[in-house]
């Protein structure tokens, strides 16, 4: 902001989005800012953390490497934050003890919609300030260190869907695809959330109603992974606060209903020495750098399941053909069945990895996307031929996992999920992924009783 502004008001009404640390400062002193949210993504890909006057956040900020301590069980938890046992970062033989916070200051942003407030993104680190290795930021962070030894860097655009409930039901109940006049309810939380996105540094590229009953798509630009990643969390964390305030309900359940599924698609291109990797001409070969990149996807994606379908849920998305959630471990051109589809023209060519689910953590779903990539750069791996037709006919290539369960008996010991990520992190999202099969397998479900109850 310029100094020479005098109209506390004036001033006011541009703190909006990303601001740097100094006119973070001086809207602190200003009190235009009094709190501050000191945020770490957890597992699931949720913002979660304390609130903190916003004097002490700069105090600590000038004197201290932390800012704040968080219980670690944070990040060894389930959906319905349980303590839980059987993780190696905490539980009850360690008595649930801290982590500290480390903000990223080039994460502070402020929430239009949320007045005197700013939020930051922060790092998990043990109390000797080491990183915690399973935290999805840093995860994701390795495998960008990885890419970057290697010459690349990602660029990722993400796609996100959800399904929008009055309740339980959808504010809509019919296929409104591409639909421009839509029923207020809807129109009304679109404008609201097409205002409140740009201004909380979360620019949006296209929103659009999709195919299912109440279901929307919002599409953002692209830009480097990690920022595209916490941007993402700001944008969900959005959308829950204006659907509650309109006393709506957004659903990001891969399978919301039966028969519906919502993805969080990753548009994803390699750059190197400023220079798009995956630029094709028309009607030229594709660079072998992206013929790599897909073969490695392939390659590596399988075993890597419970990092980009972490629930039950996620699989039910999988299982109807011609739902657009792919059913095989295929590519294509310009081909929405397949798990990997090749898109874009000349130097915006890249690719869309449309394996995960809304559920998914874009962090860790990301990790998994990049871990794949780096494989297949670094074996110079060749990919299968393309799928050229209907992709869910193609059974010379692998399926996708069939459920949880399958996915994380590929996941827990694969020699490629080691190598990639690392024992402990293996070891961490294989117990996350029991804890949710141990939920789901006790629980009496609407269908068993459904079809139980003796109805002669």
């Amino acid at each position: 902001m310029n100094s020479h502004h005098t109209d506390p008001e004036h001033e006011l009404s541009r703190l909006a989005g990303l601001i740097s640390a100094e006119d973070f400062r001086a809207a602190v002193e200003r009190e235009d800012i009094t709190t501050v949210m000191v945020c770490l993504p957890d597992m699931m890909g949720r913002l979660k953390g304390k609130r903190l006057n916003a004097f002490t956040f700069l105090d600590r900020t000038a004197k201290e490497t932390t800012v704040s301590e968080a219980c670690a069980y944070i990040l060894a938890t389930n959906v319905s934050m349980d303590p839980l046992g059987g993780f190696d970062l905490t539980g009850w033989d360690k008595g649930f003890q801290d982590l500290g916070m480390v903000a990223d200051l080039s994460t502070l942003r402020v929430l239009s919609y949320m007045p005197g407030l700013a939020l930051v993104h922060c790092d998990a680190v043990q109390p000797d300030g080491t990183p915690v290795q399973i935290a999805p930021r840093r995860m994701l962070r390795t495998q960008l260190n990885r890419l970057e030894d290697l010459g690349f860097e990602a660029r990722v655009g993400l796609e996100s869907e959800f399904v929008l409930c009055d309740g339980f039901q959808p504010v809509v109940p019919h296929n409104l695809d591409y639909a421009l006049n839509l029923p207020p309810t809807l129109s009304d939380f679109l404008r609201y959330l097409e205002d409140a996105l740009p201004e909380a540094g979360v620019p949006i590229e296209a929103t659009k109603t999709e195919g299912a009953p109440g279901q929307v798509e919002i599409t953002f630009p692209y830009g480097p992974a990690l920022e595209a990643c916490d941007a993402y969390t700001v944008y969900k964390q959005t959308v829950q606060h204006l659907a509650r305030r309109q006393a709506l309900t957004a659903t990001f359940m891969s399978a919301p209903f039966t028969g519906v599924g919502s993805g969080l698609h990753l548009h994803l291109s390699l750059w190197k020495d400023g220079a798009p990797a995956f630029a094709t001409a028309p009607g030229e070969e594709l660079p072998e750098t992206m013929r790599q990149s897909i073969a490695g996807l392939l390659s590596g994606m399988p075993h890597l399941a419970p990092l980009y379908a972490p629930n039950p849920n996620s699989y039910k998305r999988y299982a109807t053909a011609h739902s657009f959630a792919p059913q095989y471990m295929n590519w294509g051109h310009d081909n929405r069945g397949c798990a990997v589809r090749v898109t874009g023209h000349g130097e915006g060519t890249h690719l869309e990895i449309r394996l995960p689910g809304a559920d998914a953590n874009p962090y860790l779903a990301l990790t998994a996307s990049l871990a794949g990539i780096v494989h297949g750069l670094a074996e110079k791996l060749t990919p299968p031929a393309p799928c050229r037709g209907d992709a869910y006919a193609d059974r010379q290539s692998p399926r996708v996992r069939r459920d949880l369960a399958e996915a994380v008996a590929y996941f827990d010991g694969s020699n490629f999920a080691t190598s990639a990520l690392g024992a402990a992190v293996v070891h961490h999202y294989a117990v996350a992924a029991e804890v949710e099969l141990a939920e789901h397998r006790r629980q009496v479900t609407d269908v068993e009783r459904e079809r139980g109850f003796d109805r002669a």
